[in-house]
């Protein structure tokens, strides 16, 4: 039986990178663990994301928190 307090969040905010976030972003979905949640902090939409997502097997929600902070939540498929 599963218990969503059995899963553990980690947090990236991409808006603290200098540079191209991309290959950050690939590197905390390789260290995801399967009953694992990340949190994407971005200041848009990473709809070019959206595709990589689904092509690697990850389901996501989308958030705009604020006009210039969007949170994307996701998780192993």
């Amino acid at each position: 039986m599963s218990d969503a307090t059995d899963a553990t969040a980690r947090t990236l905010d991409v808006r603290e990178i200098d540079g191209e976030p991309f290959s950050h972003v690939t590197d905390a979905l390789d260290e995801l663990g399967e009953r694992e949640t990340l949190l994407l902090v971005n200041s848009f939409e990473p709809e070019p994301l959206y595709a990589v997502l689904e092509r690697r097997g990850f389901h996501y929600e989308t958030t705009e928190v604020a006009p210039d902070e969007w949170h994307v939540e996701i998780t192993p498929a």
